[in-house]
C-alpha cells in the first residue's frame, strides 16, 4: 500500500534535486596539504542541468546533477586545465581537482552580494598596531567598496599624537582592513582624502645613510653625537623647525607637506613583511607624493585584500636620505574601491596633475626599469597605445623620482604630466 506513495513522490524529489542553482560569483580556494591556496573569483551560469563559467581565464563546462557538480577547466589555447568534482552544500561548494594524476582539494563560497546601501563612514580608533604586511592577521574592519575610513596612525616608533608609546618600532601599522569582495586579479583603489597633522612634534635622522653617499664621505664627517634632530611642527604657519637648533639652522625653516610613509596591503603567497619592506603589494614605499588628494592603486593578492596604512611624515626628501624623515602621527580619512578583473603589477599612483608607476627593486637600475614598464603598459592598455605610441610619448614626456634608497628595497617611480596625455586620439 505504501509503493504507490512513495511512487508519487518519486518525480517531487527529483524535481528538488534539480532545483539547485550555482549561478553567480564564489570565492575560490584551492586546498594542497592543509593549506588554502590560489584564491580567485568564479563566476558560473546554471541552465537546466549545464553549467558553465570561469575561473580567472579558464573556461569552465559540466553539470549539476542534485547537489553534485562536475566541471571542466580549459586554459585559453583550449588545452585542459583539470577537472573539479564537488558537493554543493547551501552556499558552500566542496570537493577534489584532478590535473592528470595529480589531485587536490578545493572548496567555494557564494560571495556576498554587492551592498546594497549608500557607502558608508567608518570611524575606526585603534587598540592594536601590526608590524608586518600579512595575510594572517585578522582583518579589524570589514568595509565595502566605496566605504570610507577616518582613522589614526602611530608614528614610526609607535606613539600616538598624545605623545604615548603605543607600539614597539618598525613602522607600526592601523588595519588591516578587509575588503569585501576582493579577490586575486582585482585591484584595490585608496583615494586619500585628508593626510593632517595631530600633534606639533616629530623625530628625524641626524645623518644621510652610508649607502647613499661615497664611502670616504661618511669615513670622515666629523658627526656630533650630542646633534639634536628633533622638530617642532607649527600647523599656523605649515612650516617645521629644528627644537633645538644649533645657532647656523636656528632660521632655517622647511614648508610641511604631510605624508604617509606605508600604504600595503597583504603579499603574495601566504607571505609576511616586517613592516619596514616594500615590494608589489605596497608597504613601506617612503615616496612623498602620497599625499593628501592622491589615489593608490595596489594588486590584490588575497581575500579581501587587507588593507594596512602607517607611518606618517611631516616632511621628506627624495629617498629619505636620513633613514627617517620628519617622523609624526597623522589623521587620516580614506575612500576605498576596486577594480575588478584589472590587476597592475606593482604600485601606480594619480593625482590631479601626473600618472605614476612605481618600479621596486634591489638596484636603481632594475627599480627604474620596473618602473617604466609599468607606465608604459599603463598608456598602452589605458590609452590603447600602440607600444611605438607609448614609448614616443613616454620618451618625450616621461619623469623620474627617487622615492626610496635607504630601506631593503629601492623604489623609483616613473611618472608623466596628465596634460601631456590630454590630446591623444582615443576614438579608436
Amino acid at each position: 500500500m505504501k509503493q504507490p506513495i512513495l511512487l508519487a513522490l518519486l518525480p517531487l524529489c527529483v524535481s528538488m534535486a534539480s532545483a539547485a542553482d550555482v549561478s553567480g560569483e564564489w570565492n575560490l580556494h584551492l586546498i594542497r596539504f592543509g593549506e588554502e591556496v590560489n584564491a580567485a573569483r568564479v563566476t558560473l551560469k546554471t541552465d537546466g542541468s549545464k553549467v558553465t563559467g570561469t575561473l580567472n581565464e579558464l573556461k569552465l563546462e559540466g553539470t549539476l546533477e542534485g547537489d553534485h557538480l562536475q566541471l571542466t577547466a580549459k586554459r585559453p589555447n583550449g588545452s585542459d586545465f583539470g577537472t573539479f568534482d564537488g558537493r554543493l552544500q547551501g552556499d558552500d561548494l566542496a570537493g577534489t581537482v584532478k590535473q592528470g594524476s595529480d589531485e587536490f582539494g578545493w572548496k567555494a563560497h557564494r560571495a556576498p552580494a554587492a551592498s546594497a546601501t549608500a557607502p558608508a563612514t567608518h570611524v575606526f580608533e585603534p587598540t592594536a598596531f601590526q608590524r608586518v604586511f600579512s595575510g594572517a592577521i585578522a582583518p579589524v574592519l570589514r568595509i565595502h567598496p566605496g566605504d570610507t575610513i577616518k582613522t589614526t596612525t602611530v608614528d614610526a616608533g609607535g606613539t600616538d599624537s598624545k605623545g604615548v608609546r603605543r607600539s614597539l618600532g618598525g613602522n607600526p601599522e592601523t588595519g588591516p582592513f578587509y575588503v569585501e569582495g576582493a579577490m586575486p586579479g582585482d585591484t584595490l583603489s585608496i583615494h586619500f582624502n585628508r593626510i593632517r597633522l595631530n600633534r606639533d612634534s616629530a623625530i628625524s635622522g641626524d645623518r644621510i645613510v652610508p649607502s647613499a653617499v661615497q664611502a670616504g664621505y661618511f669615513r670622515n664627517a666629523k658627526f656630533d653625537e650630542k646633534f639634536n634632530s628633533d622638530w617642532k611642527l607649527d600647523a599656523a604657519t605649515n612650516t617645521a623647525g629644528l627644537a633645538k637648533p644649533t645657532d647656523r639652522l636656528k632660521n632655517f625653516r622647511v614648508k610641511m607637506q604631510p605624508m604617509l610613509g606605508c600604504v600595503g596591503v597583504a603579499p603574495p603567497a601566504s607571505q609576511s613583511f616586517r613592516s619596514g619592506w616594500l615590494g608589489s603589494w605596497g608597504g613601506n614605499m617612503d615616496y612623498n607624493e602620497v599625499r593628501e588628494g592622491v589615489t593608490v592603486y595596489l594588486p590584490v593578492y588575497q581575500e579581501g585584500a587587507l588593507l594596512f596604512v602607517g607611518d606618517g611624515h611631516a616632511l621628506e626628501g627624495d629617498g629619505e636620505l636620513t633613514g627617517d624623515a620628519l617622523e609624526t602621527s597623522m589623521d587620516v580619512d580614506f575612500t576605498v574601491n576596486l577594480v575588478r578583473g584589472k590587476s597592475t603589477q606593482g604600485p601606480r599612483f594619480e593625482n590631479d596633475e601626473y600618472l605614476m608607476a612605481s618600479g621596486i627593486a634591489g638596484s636603481l637600475q632594475d627599480a627604474l626599469q620596473q618602473a617604466t614598464t609599468e607606465l608604459a603598459r599603463w598608456l598602452e592598455q589605458d590609452y590603447k597605445l600602440t607600444p611605438n605610441e607609448s614609448n614616443v610619448v613616454l620618451g618625450s614626456s616621461i619623469r623620474y623620482d627617487i622615492a626610496e634608497v635607504v630601506d631593503p628595497q629601492v623604489h623609483i617611480v616613473a611618472k608623466i604630466r596628465k596634460a601631456a596625455l590630454a590630446s591623444l586620439n582615443q576614438a579608436n
